[in-house]
């Protein structure tokens, strides 16, 4: 796996170069929704643990089901008007619940979470399954680097300034920015190339062809170690994970960084830079063979040790150096697993691969979550506590990895990728 230069790479691939733009764009405009509606969740049930951790409940559980059929509709139709259209929708979902103003109590929160998580359920595996067809395999590897950390810079620099905006100029103007970044994103995505799949491989429009078809990509997998493998290092990154990116808006609540919008960003910043930072700066390190089969395991160990640190220290400058290096840990994950998934599977199983992939990350996320929220709402752990669980958590499931799953990336990567 060759690494390529990324300011050369970004010179020379057109098309990946404005789809990194419109992420970049969309990318950041979520976060001023994403703090927007922590906020309105706590405003409406007196600063409730469970109430705010519902947030992230609704868009883990909407988002997980839907992921083996937008996957499915990745490998069936155009990749690029799947992107477009999830920004359309969710444009038009955004202008719909300002224009009727309807986000006076929780549930009309949680139905906003779960409606622009539509839009994104849709985005993520048609994305996913275009970049093998507007990059070489060689690039692969430095794309998913440059997706990673623009994703994860626009999240620092969404939550950042979408936390000050917030707390200066109210929660509708950041919503209102939001949408307008969906419609930018928009435009610049219906400049790109179809990018997949082929015609000859499209379907009838009948569910229970559709039905079989995403059965068909469960087999597919299943029947591939190296494939299924992978499909399960998000998801253990998510097993304590998800209840961390819960209590990160606790800690940014609490730790007194400014005013509880900013406090929010601030810690979110440090989380979305470090996710950045990691995958950019470890790219060369997976490339090397004799690490290949180690790294997933490694890195989840590193998040967990790290998230030690941020249950340890008091709230300061170490608890976001912790946090940004714990993020830095599961980019490398994220960016590697994704890429050896784009490397390992054929283009016309590529978006049920991704939306698989997707599905059990969002639904790890989501149990890990809500069991994190009824802790600390009814008071079973503290903070420190809990963070310390979900620490654990993540050594001991990096530790499976490489007890476990290890030795047969090893073997494969012996005889297909060395």
């Amino acid at each position: 796996m060759t690494s390529l230069g990324y300011i050369q790479f970004l010179r020379r691939n057109r098309s990946f170069r404005k789809l990194f733009i419109s992420d970049m764009v969309m990318f950041t405009g979520d976060w001023f929704s994403v703090i927007a509606m922590f906020l309105l969740a706590a405003e409406a049930t007196d600063n409730s643990p469970l109430a705010i951790a519902g947030v992230l409940v609704a868009r883990s559980f909407t988002f997980a089901p839907l992921e083996p059929i937008t996957g499915m509709l990745a490998d069936r139709y155009s990749r690029k008007a799947l992107m477009l259209g999830s920004n359309l929708l969710s444009f038009c979902i955004l202008c719909t619940f300002l224009a009727l103003d309807l986000m006076g109590s929780l549930i009309s929160v949680y139905l906003l979470a779960m409606a622009l998580v539509v839009g994104r359920a849709v985005y993520d595996p048609a994305q996913t399954a275009y970049l093998p067809n507007v990059c070489t395999k060689d690039e692969l590897l430095t794309a998913n680097a440059l997706v990673s950390g623009g994703w994860s810079a626009s999240m620092g620099f969404g939550a950042g300034i979408g936390g000050l905006v917030i707390s200066q100029y109210g929660i509708e103007v950041g919503l209102m920015i939001d949408s307008v970044t969906f419609l930018f994103a928009a435009l610049i995505i219906s400049t790109l190339p179809q990018g997949g799949p082929d015609r000859s491989e499209k379907r009838s429009s009948s569910p229970i062809e559709m039905f079989g078809e995403i059965l068909a990509g469960w087999r597919y997998i299943l029947a591939r170690p190296h494939i299924r493998r992978l499909l399960l290092a998000k998801g253990g990154w998510a097993t304590g994970g998800g209840a961390q990116v819960f209590l990160l808006i606790l800690i940014g609540m609490e730790a007194g960084f400014g005013e509880v919008a900013a406090g929010i960003g601030i810690v979110y910043l440090c989380r979305g830079f470090g996710s950045g930072f990691g995958p950019m700066v470890a790219r060369p390190l997976m490339a090397v063979p004799r690490v290949m089969p180690y790294l997933i395991g490694f890195a989840l160990v590193g998040s967990g040790l790290l998230y030690i640190g941020v249950s340890t220290f008091e709230w300061g400058m170490l608890t976001l150096v912790c946090i940004f290096f714990s993020h830095g840990c599961s980019g490398v994950s994220w960016v590697f697993s994704t890429t050896l998934l784009q490397r390992r599977s054929d283009n016309e199983w590529m978006g049920r691969v991704a939306g698989t992939d997707s599905l059990v990350i969002t639904l790890t996320m989501g149990v890990s979550t809500i069991f994190a929220g009824l802790a600390m709402e009814h008071e079973v752990v503290t903070l420190r506590e809990m963070l310390l669980i979900t620490a654990g958590i993540q050594i001991s499931v990096g530790m499976l990895w490489l007890l476990l799953a290890s030795p047969g990336e090893r073997s494969y990567m012996a005889t297909t990728e060395a």
